[in-house]
């Protein structure tokens, strides 16, 4: 049995331990200690590049980035910015079509520029948005749909963390990803906003139970304003810590580990400022941030022994040369992969796919000549669709479960976030087609 036969079985292993339930860190260690083992029939030198691995692995400065940007979102996510983001919304957008889910738009765009998962904003918004759009007459289904399909925005628009696991694992400047994502987030924010307004104008009855009445209710004129003072003293909190983390970062004043600091310390004063962190908000945030960060960095050593394997295995560089002869170029690369990942993205987590295809992928791309800034928001976007792809669903079930109501089922919440889906694969096309998109301010 040659080198390259064990890597693909080995990969193929890797996959079959993942669905058969193994943590995928672990899973990783496994394979990739089996694998040095069996093609170099050395269990010492497994056992040396183990070592190796985890004692360099995250060695490294920049490797503070997770840990205190997962602490900035959290203690953003206690300190009720995003319900306060979403009514500040709400107000300036009420007279829109459907303006309550372009409001849960907007606010997710920009609560996802200071927290980076989509998760959380997901939490989030379900408590906040889902029964103020209830009450206006919207769909539970569509209400909950549009909260799981714009929660996927904070994956993809910086600070984020698939972002980060991206660049680590493609060796690429997390800066670098962070100014890439812009363009493409904001355009999916947009095409959110413009398939919400399209849909609620072309089947009234797919969004609202009542859509002569909500027209009415939109058009009342009765309802108090929220004062511009009360709108700004809303909204100050965000916009300071959105510019001082990113404005900071892209002037190249911070790197990426010290924007993350600063971030942290901003949010922190935010929660401290409302009173909102109290002893034991203090002693979860802290948990969840040690916890978040801890399974994040174990599984950024395994993948970084795992691909020292695929490299020992030589299955990048016989892939690359497969692809080569199959003659499907660049852009046909970046379209099987993605197909591979929306396949993928049915079984498996977001963050399992990058450790599986980025360290088989990234190489392949950069010999192909692919820009890795370009590929990795590709490979972001379309590990986002699977966010909202059954039968996994992670957001989708986030929602579900946040939700607890028994009159919406999960069924319901995919179907309500099939446009969303649509809207992303368009994106995805287009970033593929149109370089420039994610390249534009690198």
């Amino acid at each position: 049995m040659t080198t390259l036969t064990i890597g693909f079985l080995l990969v193929g292993a890797l996959i079959v331990l993942v669905l058969l339930g193994m943590q995928i860190a672990y899973a990783l260690f496994l394979v990739a200690f089996a694998g040095i083992w069996i093609i170099r029939n050395n269990i010492d030198l497994a056992f040396r590049m183990l070592e190796l691995t985890v004692y360099s692995g995250i060695a490294d400065y920049l490797f503070a980035t997770i840990p205190l940007f997962v602490l900035m979102g959290l203690l953003v996510s206690v300190s009720n910015v995003g319900r306060d983001t979403f009514e500040v919304a709400e107000e300036l957008l009420r007279r829109v079509i459907c303006g309550l889910g372009v409001a849960t738009v907007a606010a997710n765009t920009i609560f996802a520029a200071v927290t980076g998962v989509s998760i959380a904003s997901a939490a989030v918004f379900t408590r906040v948005a889902v029964p103020e759009m209830e009450r206006h007459g919207y769909r539970p289904a569509f209400a909950a749909g549009t909260v799981a399909g714009s929660s996927v925005l904070g994956m993809l628009i910086p600070p984020s963390l698939l972002l980060i696991i991206y660049g680590v694992l493609a060796e690429v400047s997390i800066g670098g990803m962070f100014i890439a994502g812009i363009v493409p987030g904001l355009m999916l924010a947009g095409g959110f906003v413009t398939m919400l307004v399209a849909v609620t104008v072309l089947f009234p009855g797919f969004v609202l139970t009542d859509p002569a009445a909500a027209k009415e209710r939109r058009r009342d004129s009765a309802i108090e304003p929220m004062p511009l003072g009360r709108m700004i003293a809303k909204l100050v909190p965000i916009i300071l810590l959105v510019v001082l983390v990113l404005g900071g970062l892209y002037s190249g004043y911070f790197t990426p580990t010290e924007a993350g600091g600063v971030g942290a310390f901003g949010a922190l004063l935010v929660a401290l400022s409302r009173r909102s962190l109290n002893r034991h908000n203090l002693w979860r945030v802290m948990k969840q941030t040690g916890v978040i960060s801890v399974s994040i960095l174990l599984l950024l050593v395994a993948a970084s022994y795992y691909s020292r394997m695929l490299s020992i295995a030589g299955l990048p560089n016989a892939i690359a040369s497969l692809v080569n002869e199959t003659g499907l170029g660049p852009m046909g690369f970046m379209v099987l992969c993605s197909a591979l990942i929306l396949v993928m993205g049915m079984i498996l987590d977001s963050t399992s796919i990058l450790l599986i295809m980025v360290p088989i992928a990234a190489p392949i791309a950069q010999h192909m000549g692919i820009d890795l800034s370009q590929f990795g928001i590709v490979i972001v976007i379309a590990v986002e669709i699977g966010l909202l792809t059954p039968p996994f669903g992670i957001s989708v079930f986030t929602v579900h479960n946040t939700l607890n109501d028994p009159d919406v089922s999960v069924e319901q919440i995919f179907a309500g976030t099939m446009p969303f889906i649509a809207v992303m694969l368009l994106v995805l096309l287009l970033v593929i087609l149109l370089p420039g998109i994610a390249t534009l301010f690198l």
